[in-house]
């Protein structure tokens, strides 16, 4: 079993921070790429930011500048730093990532967390 949790959100005023932090773990084989996608009431999922296994990042156009993302050394964890956050970051904050299990050492598949609140607000 795989198991992705992610936590760290909360409420911030405007032009406050906020980290988040993803942990993956479980029966995985190897971890490709992991992002933190977004959903917003009555809005589509987004992509907010991804990274490679090689650390390679990749960010929407509204975030770029503002959020940070890393992954640990192990590739297990992942941070999605977030500053100067605006009313409209406020969403539901989702954790990917792209894997491949013991069980099946030969198929990358998506495994999410729960989602974690993040609201901006004065």
């Amino acid at each position: 079993q795989v198991h992705v949790v992610e936590s760290g959100g909360g409420l911030v005023q405007p032009g406050g921070s906020l980290r988040l932090s993803c942990a993956a773990s479980g029966s995985i084989f190897k971890i490709y790429a992991m992002g933190w996608y977004r959903q917003a009431p009555g809005k589509q999922r987004e992509l907010v930011a991804a990274v490679t296994s090689g650390g390679i990042p990749n960010y929407a156009d509204s975030v770029k500048g503002r959020f940070a993302i890393s992954r640990d050394v192990a590739k297990t964890t992942m941070y999605l730093q977030m500053n100067s956050l605006k009313p409209e970051d406020t969403a539901v904050y989702y954790c990917n990532a792209n894997l491949a299990s013991l069980v099946s050492p030969g198929r990358r598949d998506d495994y999410w967390g729960q989602g974690t609140q993040v609201t901006v607000s004065s």
